[in-house]
């Protein structure tokens, strides 16, 4: 693969004068103003989602197997988050995507900037625009030829994955003219499983004659036969529809034949314009099923609609295919199906009449385009914000790090291997459906998952053997750990994962057992699932196994059992020795060997000693305020009294909502709980910042920037990244251990401010874009801190953040407190807020855990009100 090293001064250099930008263009680099460390909790992001056309509102959808929606990540500067106070799982963006700076994506923003360029090279080539930054209104737009970029980068790179079919598709989309292809990806980016109205798409400006371009996309177009079979995948019947190109194909459908139904019209209408229909027929219901059904049922009995008499319009053809004949009549006015078919095309006709001609994208080229897409993102999932953020990064005036771009092209060897992965990413959807988001599962639900198991079982154990033996003897320098990911191997050990859960529930406990051993004997896949494989397995050795087995043969119960708690044991001893298993996984390993040491009457010599990490439950504070209230109208839930005896009206206030309390350290102004209790702690001699993790992962930008940047194969695959594309997996540490452990070491032994001096004098004055990190914490406050710290403690931070960073970017607590003349001298305390009813996540008790485990002091601070203002 070809490497080259990129320098920030080459490929952030913007040539030709520097020309002011209006604001919302937030081109100019004053206009990208990095948010304040944030001390008191914003309630909405700064950053913009990218706005569709006055039609496509609430249209935007991953096309991932799932289909559910997601939302963005906010700025790597930006603090904003959950409530946890962490970064927003990626798992809404492609790696790329996550990888690129935070840059404005807007429609006015991406119109502005073609107006301005719209002068400019008109006659140049997709990549001379793209290198220019040149569009021309009417001629090229950022969309088509982000969208074209894709296409051409796949097929100059990895042309082998398609068959010859798929390319002469391709090859009829490049000579679709320009505003065809201009409505084919404006569509693509919306809702692609629904009809749109042709008299409602707003593309004017763009599009000079709308029905032509859409005649263009529904033209049937042919396709040579090819001797390409269709492939069986573990978990799959067939393929599913739309994933196979036939003899003849169309861009788009048109609704004229392929809407035939009364359910498929309606789906086209607003419950309004259902309302005026249904109000036409005399006919009332709450919501659309309702007014369906009123329909079929009232229209019977209206003779002046004329059922019978609907025949007479209805081609012969038309009418035998609904399954009635010129002159069925049943002569005793009962309803019979070919009444109500008659019925349902009246009001079908009438639907399409009121909405008029609408267009669908077809299914097949949709499904290749798709295809297209996971090849270039690497990923299954994108938004219309990763068609332009890679353009929109370029133009984005930032300083990037410097580190060695390579994009491999060997992510897929084979068109076999990407269709299979595809068809795991099917199934494991599937699975998830039926385990996660239906509620709890039922036992045929379960049955059906232990099926899909049973049948990706041997494709995974062929697939373990040849990822090993590439681990042997094919990759170099780590390079496996990220292509690994796009392995069907991969979605399938995540299917045997889930599967241990009907296993479970059938107590079927030995079967569960082997296959634990079995996830735990490869290191390829899932590595952070190590410590969960462990803790079950070694509970199932600890309390079933004994039962299911009689390896000693003597029939002695008693032994059996004792046999299997020393294997218990030494399970435990393997996950705490497993470099692999993470140390939120640690305690509860440790909790089960002292039970399993007095369980067997070791003797005390022979224990284990954990003292030195036993948790500390964290210290509860309570700190008291006055909050407040607003009520838009009287009150309606009457008045309590507060504690100083005064009445003060209760109001219905909706759980969730944000409080407001007055800070009275500071003036009495309103602020969140979160600020009101880090007032408190000021008053008691602490600094601090409401951080919400903002802090850990500042340090570890800091601490790691060399980790980050340093050379991996496949992880910069463009230069306008600000960490590799791995990060977010727990490739980025099993790649990575040697340089990661070493880092640790230098942490430990006092290396930490040395290490943040020397990124600081080398990457301030540029303002280097890196992930997590913001140049608004002062100097002095993150030198302090890390003092404070103290070596090993801040290590084990850095670890944790190191082997999932992705999981771990969320749950820290809210406040982040330090002192350098503490009781106990140099000291630091993460503060979690928490108002009433108000509990702690599962990511938050796992940090609590662990930084309580590395001897850092962890407060969990209630917030009480000793008195309710009520402001109107």
């Amino acid at each position: 693969m070809a490497l080259r090293a990129k320098s920030p001064s080459l490929h952030n250099s913007m040539l030709g004068t520097k020309i002011r930008h209006p604001p919302s263009t937030n081109y100019d680099s004053e206009d990208f103003p990095t948010p304040p460390p944030k001390r008191v909790k914003r309630h909405q992001s700064e950053q913009s989602d990218v706005k569709l056309s006055d039609n496509e509102t609430s249209s935007q959808s991953l096309r991932s197997p799932s289909g559910r929606r997601t939302t963005g990540i906010p700025d790597s500067e930006d603090e904003d988050g959950d409530e946890e106070g962490g970064v927003p799982l990626p798992g809404s963006q492609t790696d790329l995507e996550t990888s690129l700076p935070p840059v404005r994506a807007d429609e006015k923003a991406i119109a502005e900037y073609e107006a301005y360029k719209a002068g400019e090279a008109a006659d140049l080539s997709l990549q001379g625009r793209l290198e220019n930054r040149s569009w021309t209104r009417g001629r090229s737009s950022i969309y088509v030829d982000a969208f074209n970029l894709t296409l051409e980068t796949v097929l100059d790179e990895e042309a082998h994955l398609f068959d010859e079919a798929e390319r002469i598709l391709f090859a009829q989309w490049r000579g679709l003219s320009y505003e065809s292809q201009y409505l084919y990806v404006r569509l693509f980016l919306r809702k692609t499983s629904a009809w749109h109205r042709i008299n409602r798409l707003r593309y004017h400006s763009d599009i000079t004659d709308l029905e032509a371009a859409v005649t263009d996309l529904q033209s049937e177009r042919e396709l040579p036969t090819t001797n390409t079979q269709n492939q069986s995948n573990p978990g799959e019947l067939e393929p599913p529809e739309g994933t196979i190109l036939g003899e003849r194909f169309s861009f788009a459908e048109c609704s004229e034949v392929y809407i035939n139904t009364l359910d498929e019209a309606s789906n086209l209408l607003l419950l309004d314009e259902l309302k005026t229909i249904a109000k036409e027929a005399k006919v009332r219901g709450k919501n659309k099923k309702e007014l369906l059904t009123a329909l079929r049922t009232t229209s019977g009995k209206q003779s002046g609609l004329g059922f019978q008499g609907l025949q007479r319009s209805d081609t012969e053809e038309s009418t035998l295919s609904n399954g009635l004949a010129p002159d069925d009549d049943t002569g005793d006015g009962a309803e019979t199906p070919s009444h109500r078919t008659n019925r349902d095309a009246h009001y079908t006709r009438k639907i399409l009449d009121h909405t008029g001609k609408c267009v669908r994208l077809s299914l097949a080229p949709l499904k290749l385009f798709e295809r297209v897409h996971l090849v270039f993102y690497r990923s299954t999932e994108w938004t219309e914000k990763s068609l332009t953020t890679i353009i929109l990064a370029k133009i984005s005036r930032r300083n990037f790090p410097q580190y060695i771009v390579s994009r491999s092209t060997s992510i897929f060897s084979t068109r076999a291997l990407l269709l299979e992965f595809e068809a795991s990413l099917r199934v494991q959807f599937k699975v998830d459906n039926i385990l996660e988001f239906n509620g709890t599962p039922g036992h045929a639900g379960l049955e059906r998952v232990k099926a899909i198991l049973e049948e990706v079982y041997p494709r995974w154990k062929v697939l373990l053997e040849e990822e090993q033996a590439k681990e042997d003897r094919i990759y170099e320098s780590g390079e496996g750990a990220y292509l690994r990911r796009f392995s069907p191997a991969w979605v399938y050990t995540r299917i045997v994962h889930k599967g241990l859960q009907p296993l479970a529930r059938f107590k079927e406990h030995r079967r569960e057992h082997e296959i634990l051993t079995e996830l735990l004997d490869q290191r390829l896949f899932h590595a952070a699932r190590r410590g969960a494989w462990y803790q079950r397995k070694a509970l199932l050795e600890e309390h079933y196994m004994h039962a299911l087995t009689d390896d000693r043969g003597d029939g002695n119960e008693e032994g059996q059992k004792k046999h299997w708690k020393r294997i218990a044991l030494r399970t435990c001893e393997e996950g705490l020795q497993d470099r692999e298993c993470h140390l939120i996984y640690h305690y509860d390993l440790q909790k089960r060997i002292k039970k399993l040491e007095k369980s067997l009457k070791m003797p005390l010599r022979e224990q284990h000693d954990f003292g030195h990490a036993s948790l500390i439950k964290p210290f509860e504070r309570t700190v008291t305020g006055i909050r407040i209230e607003r009520e838009a109208s009287p009150p309606k839930n009457g008045t309590r009294r507060n504690s100083n005896g005064s009445a003060a009206a209760v109001s219905s206030k909706k759980g969730g909502t944000k409080t407001i309390w007055l800070d009275e350290h500071e003036g009495f102004g309103e602020c969140s709980v979160e600020a009101m209790c880090l007032s408190h702690y000021r008053s008691l001699g602490w600094k601090g910042y409401h951080s919400e993790g903002g802090i850990v992962r500042t340090l570890f930008a800091f601490l790691f920037y060399d980790v980050l940047f340093t050379y991996a194969p496949n992880v910069f695959q463009t230069e306008y990244q600000m960490c590799p594309l791995d990060l977010f997996s727990d490739a980025f540490y099993t790649t990575r251990i040697s340089e990661i452990n070493t880092r640790l070491a230098d942490i430990s032994n006092g290396g930490a401010e040395a290490i943040f001096n020397r990124v600081w004098a080398e990457h301030h004055d540029r303002k280097t874009c890196v992930v997590g990190l913001s140049w608004e914490y002062e100097y002095e406050d993150l030198g302090e801190i890390i003092g404070c710290f103290g070596g090993e403690r801040l290590a084990t931070v850095c670890k944790v953040m190191a082997q999932e960073y992705q999981q771990r970017g969320g749950g820290i607590p809210d406040l982040f407190l330090w002192r350098v003349d503490g009781e106990d001298g140099a000291e630091v305390m993460f503060s979690e807020v928490k108002s009433e009813n108000d509990r702690l996540s599962d990511t938050q008790r796992l940090w609590i855990h662990v930084l309580t485990g590395a001897g850092i002091r962890v407060e969990l601070c209630h917030a009480a009100a000793r008195e309710v203002r009520v402001s109107v």
